[in-house]
């Protein structure tokens, strides 16, 4: 959310940085009519219920016929004026959430993912002299994976994970979660299922809706624990002595894939459960910290790749292919040799106090002022898309994977082979 004396203070700007994310710049005029209209309405109800305390102020014993009479004409039009200014808030609260965050000054303007700009490139693209097998049809051949049975039990894009690849994927999340601790990151468990507040609150809600899961309580399934981290401090106020807090947890994540129907449905790259460890830092309300936080987090997720020795390369988003609360964005892209393509894996986003003003996550600065804080977050690693990658990447030509050196130790072995 932002703040509303800036937009009103920047409604041109706020225009232009709508049309640039791809959304209606009317939106801010339909904000100022209603801005307007509450105001006013705020005004005069404040000031007869200032007058209906002055006409009983001096008041001693009973009550005048006079003061009885303008109490009751004071009663007659606050009930008149009370839920027009209700209904009012009501439209301005939803306008004000569907503001999406303007982009920093340094992201590119862009319709869509066309627009997005390497940043960066690391890693040698591997050589075969043999034909490069899909990761599915390697996990199927290996006894990995079983997506026909799931899909018969749980539905499209559902998965069975099977022997080592088990065991991969928790030595590569555990591997991951470790990093982040010898980081300085405290580690978290988190609620799988969250109050709407928290959806609303990070962003996620309105423009999101349609891709949660709901419980029969009306609570949501998390698509990232990036929710119950970021809204863990809602309605506090901290201290600019604890910041910056840097949380991280592992969970799993649930998303109905809304829009996607078609996309890379063979394996085990878009499905609706996976697991993720995920990063989420508040800072103080400063950009300039909070940019260097957020490249020191896109380098958390770099190293890990490195580590692993899968090639990526680094995309700075442009305004049409950011989500409506982020200010600026990265995403890592992993070689998939099979798709002979870079294919998405993390993503690595700051929102300013977007989403804490929606959250309402307050610090105390040294000058004694209280801010928002200042909320980012980043992935930093997703099973089981990264599991297609290592796979694809480490294939050999007997059909055999190799296990990257940095997984050994939570494998006990070097090479995945069928049993």
């Amino acid at each position: 959310m932002l703040d509303i004396n800036y937009i009103r203070e920047n409604q041109e700007s706020l225009k232009t940085a709508l049309s640039n994310k791809q959304f209606d710049p009317s939106l801010i005029d339909q904000l100022m009519e209603i801005d307007g209209d509450r105001r006013q309405l705020i005004q005069q109800v404040e000031s007869l219920r200032h007058q209906a305390n002055e006409n009983i102020a001096d008041l001693k014993g009973k009550p005048s016929d006079e003061q009885i009479a303008r109490g009751r004409e004071f009663k007659q039009k606050l009930q008149e004026l009370e839920p027009k200014l209700t209904a009012v808030e009501k439209q301005f609260t939803d306008l004000m959430y569907q503001l999406p965050n303007p982009a920093a000054s340094d992201v590119p303007v862009g319709k869509d993912e066309s627009g997005n700009v390497e940043v960066k490139k690391w890693g040698t693209l591997p050589q075969f002299d043999f034909p490069v097998l899909p990761h599915e049809e390697l996990a199927e051949a290996l006894d990995l994976l079983d997506c026909k049975r799931a899909v018969r039990i749980a539905g499209s894009r559902a998965f069975y994970t099977k022997n080592d690849l088990v065991l991969l994927e928790y030595g590569l999340l555990m591997y991951s979660l470790k990093m982040m601790i010898g980081e300085g990151y405290t580690p978290l468990t988190v609620p799988w299922m969250v109050n709407d507040e928290a959806m609303w609150g990070t962003g996620y809600f309105p423009w999101g809706k349609s891709d949660h899961y709901a419980t029969q309580d009306g609570q949501k399934l998390i698509g990232t624990a990036e929710v119950p981290l970021t809204a863990f401090y809602q309605n506090e106020v901290l201290s600019e002595d604890d910041l910056p807090i840097k949380m991280v947890a592992i969970s799993p994540c649930y998303r109905r894939e809304v829009g996607s129907y078609g996309k890379d449905t063979k394996g085990i790259f878009r499905v609706h459960q996976f697991n993720k460890v995920e990063q989420v830092v508040y800072t103080v309300a400063d950009e300039e910290v909070t940019r260097k936080m957020h490249d020191t987090m896109l380098a958390h997720t770099e190293k890990l790749l490195q580590d692993l020795k899968l090639p990526y390369h680094v995309l700075l988003m442009c305004t049409g292919d950011m989500g409506a609360g982020q200010r600026r964005k990265y995403d890592v892209e992993v070689w998939f040799p099979s798709q002979n393509a870079y294919r998405e894996t993390h993503s690595d986003s700051y929102f300013n106090d977007f989403q804490s003003r929606r959250l309402n996550i307050r610090y105390q600065a040294k000058d004694g002022t209280i801010k928002f804080v200042y909320t980012l977050n980043n992935t930093v690693i997703a099973t089981p898309r990264i599991l297609g990658a290592i796979l694809e990447n480490y294939q050999q030509a007997d059909g055999s994977v190799k296990i990257p050196s940095a997984l050994v130790p939570f494998m006990g072995k070097d090479v995945i082979r069928r049993v």
